[in-house]
């Protein structure tokens, strides 16, 4: 039997998660915690083989940061990282920390408990992209990488130069990106593309090296 620890902190997506697991007699729930911060130390001091992540939790700690610090401190431990948001850099982030497997969020039973057996089983399971989410009149797989970037500094509020300085691309480059966005969302303004880019959950700003 396997020991699973889960990191969520909506109380109602934990309690789910928790009825999941302790229904399944492959695996025994340890006590849930709502922060990632504190999962490290729960593995220093308790048996955990497997870890449900999740990637915004209190005290604001972020689940892939402390994922990566979690694999290198114990690399047989398994983590799945859990979300809802569908923002476009949380894939590529958790398969280069090294991340198990990776599942967004369902309110069924079995599709969260075949993944755990399979990702105890030795499979790495990703989905292929972030679910499709609108944004105006686009949907986030209408957008490139590059400007996913650039909106994602965007919600932060910063300027273009400083948008520029930390992707390494021109004043005009952000500019011209920023427009392709606005002409794409049909939003009248830069305000208005960074506010529902936020409350979509597309980019999720301030975190990790934004």
């Amino acid at each position: 039997m396997y020991n699973v620890l889960i990191v969520e902190d909506d109380p109602m997506a934990r309690k789910l998660m928790e009825i999941f697991v302790s229904a399944s007699s492959r695996y025994r729930l340890v006590p849930s915690i709502d922060s990632a911060a504190m999962a490290e130390l729960y593995c220093m001091t308790n048996p955990v083989d497997l870890i449900l992540m999740d990637v915004q939790t209190a005290l604001d700690a972020n689940g892939i940061e402390f994922s990566e610090k979690i694999k290198k401190r114990f690399p047989n431990t398994k983590i799945i990282i859990i979300t809802s948001q569908p923002e476009f850099s949380y894939i590529k982030r958790a398969k280069k920390i090294g991340v198990d497997s990776f599942w967004y969020k369902e309110p069924t039973a079995d599709a969260l408990i075949r993944l755990m057996d399979r990702t105890m089983q030795g499979e790495s399971v990703y989905p292929d992209a972030p679910p499709k989410t609108r944004l105006g009149a686009a949907y986030n797989s209408d957008f490139t990488t590059r400007e996913l970037e650039v909106l994602r500094e965007l919600v932060t509020g910063k300027t273009d130069a400083a948008i520029a300085e930390t992707l390494c691309i021109s004043v005009t480059r952000v500019k011209q990106h920023i427009q392709s966005l606005r002409e794409k969302t049909q939003f009248s303004n830069r305000t208005e593309l960074a506010v529902k880019a936020r409350e979509s959950g597309i980019v999720i700003g301030n975190y990790g090296d934004s």
